[in-house]
Protein backbone atom coordinates (compact mmCIF):
# COMPACT_ATOMS: atom_id res chain seq x y z
CA UNK A 1 0.00 0.00 0.00
CA UNK A 2 1.46 3.36 -0.99
CA UNK A 3 1.25 6.19 1.77
CA UNK A 4 1.39 9.03 -0.66
CA UNK A 5 -2.23 10.34 -2.24
CA UNK A 6 -3.06 11.56 -5.04
CA UNK A 7 -4.17 15.57 -5.70
CA UNK A 8 -7.74 13.99 -5.87
CA UNK A 9 -7.81 12.12 -2.78
CA UNK A 10 -10.30 13.88 -0.62
CA UNK A 11 -9.69 14.77 3.19
CA UNK A 12 -12.53 15.83 5.14
CA UNK A 13 -14.23 16.70 1.72
CA UNK A 14 -12.03 18.66 0.12
CA UNK A 15 -9.73 17.78 -2.53
CA UNK A 16 -6.44 18.34 -1.80
CA UNK A 17 -5.94 21.28 -4.79
CA UNK A 18 -8.66 23.00 -3.09
CA UNK A 19 -7.37 23.23 0.10
CA UNK A 20 -3.86 24.37 -1.09
CA UNK A 21 -5.85 27.02 -3.11
CA UNK A 22 -7.90 28.21 0.41
CA UNK A 23 -4.66 28.39 2.31
CA UNK A 24 -2.88 30.31 -0.22
CA UNK A 25 -6.07 33.11 -0.50
CA UNK A 26 -6.37 32.91 3.58
CA UNK A 27 -2.32 33.60 3.67
CA UNK A 28 -2.94 36.02 1.08
CA UNK A 29 -6.08 37.70 2.91
CA UNK A 30 -3.95 38.29 6.08
CA UNK A 31 -0.75 39.49 4.53
CA UNK A 32 -3.02 42.19 3.53
CA UNK A 33 -4.68 42.78 7.12
CA UNK A 34 -1.59 43.06 8.12
CA UNK A 35 0.03 45.39 5.84
CA UNK A 36 -3.42 47.19 6.55
CA UNK A 37 -3.25 47.54 10.32
CA UNK A 38 1.06 48.49 10.14
CA UNK A 39 0.30 50.82 7.83
CA UNK A 40 -2.76 52.05 7.92
CA UNK A 41 -2.77 53.74 11.06
CA UNK A 42 0.62 55.26 11.08
CA UNK A 43 0.45 56.66 7.57
CA UNK A 44 -0.76 60.97 8.17
CA UNK A 45 -0.36 63.33 5.31
CA UNK A 46 1.88 66.41 5.45
CA UNK A 47 0.77 69.49 6.57
CA UNK A 48 3.13 71.14 3.59
CA UNK A 49 4.36 69.68 0.46
CA UNK A 50 8.37 69.59 0.48
CA UNK A 51 10.21 72.81 0.03
CA UNK A 52 7.49 74.38 1.61
CA UNK A 53 6.68 75.70 5.53
CA UNK A 54 3.25 76.18 6.80
CA UNK A 55 1.81 79.57 8.20
CA UNK A 56 -1.04 80.78 10.09
CA UNK A 57 -3.55 83.38 9.58
CA UNK A 58 -2.94 86.33 12.64
CA UNK A 59 -6.32 86.40 14.71
CA UNK A 60 -8.15 83.52 12.80
CA UNK A 61 -7.35 79.66 12.52
CA UNK A 62 -6.77 80.17 8.73
CA UNK A 63 -3.50 78.28 7.70
CA UNK A 64 -1.64 78.00 4.16
CA UNK A 65 2.12 77.03 2.95
CA UNK A 66 4.60 78.38 1.98
CA UNK A 67 7.68 78.28 -0.01
CA UNK A 68 10.79 77.93 2.19
CA UNK A 69 12.52 80.63 0.36
CA UNK A 70 9.24 83.22 0.46
CA UNK A 71 7.77 85.42 3.48
CA UNK A 72 5.16 84.43 4.66
CA UNK A 73 1.89 86.72 3.02
CA UNK A 74 0.64 89.91 4.66
CA UNK A 75 -1.40 88.63 7.45
CA UNK A 76 0.28 85.27 8.24
CA UNK A 77 2.69 84.46 10.26
CA UNK A 78 5.04 81.43 11.04
CA UNK A 79 3.98 79.53 13.65
CA UNK A 80 5.50 79.76 17.05
CA UNK A 81 8.55 77.82 16.82
CA UNK A 82 8.68 74.05 18.07
CA UNK A 83 5.33 74.16 17.82
CA UNK A 84 4.36 73.55 13.95
CA UNK A 85 1.77 71.12 12.61
CA UNK A 86 3.96 68.59 10.76
CA UNK A 87 1.21 65.82 9.91
CA UNK A 88 -2.68 66.50 9.28
CA UNK A 89 -4.03 65.35 12.86
CA UNK A 90 -1.10 65.72 14.62
CA UNK A 91 -0.89 67.11 17.65
CA UNK A 92 -0.42 71.13 16.97
CA UNK A 93 -2.78 70.30 13.84
CA UNK A 94 -4.95 69.79 16.18
CA UNK A 95 -4.32 72.29 19.08
CA UNK A 96 -4.09 75.26 16.04
CA UNK A 97 -7.63 74.28 15.10
CA UNK A 98 -9.38 76.06 18.40
CA UNK A 99 -5.95 78.60 18.92
CA UNK A 100 -4.35 81.11 16.65
CA UNK A 101 -1.89 83.81 17.00
CA UNK A 102 -2.59 87.78 17.91
CA UNK A 103 -0.76 90.79 15.99
CA UNK A 104 1.86 90.70 19.34
CA UNK A 105 2.45 86.57 18.07
CA UNK A 106 0.79 85.79 21.97
CA UNK A 107 -1.34 82.40 21.60
CA UNK A 108 -4.62 82.51 22.18
CA UNK A 109 -8.26 81.22 21.55
CA UNK A 110 -9.56 81.58 17.94
CA UNK A 111 -12.55 83.53 17.59
CA UNK A 112 -15.74 81.31 18.22
CA UNK A 113 -13.77 78.21 19.34
CA UNK A 114 -15.02 76.05 22.48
Amino acid sequence: MSLTRSRTDRLDGVSAPRRGRAATAAAACAAVAAAVVLTGCSIQDDICSEGEYPVIAVGDTGAACVPDKEQPPKGYVRYPQGKEPKKVDDEWDEFWRTHTVDEEGSIIDAPGAS
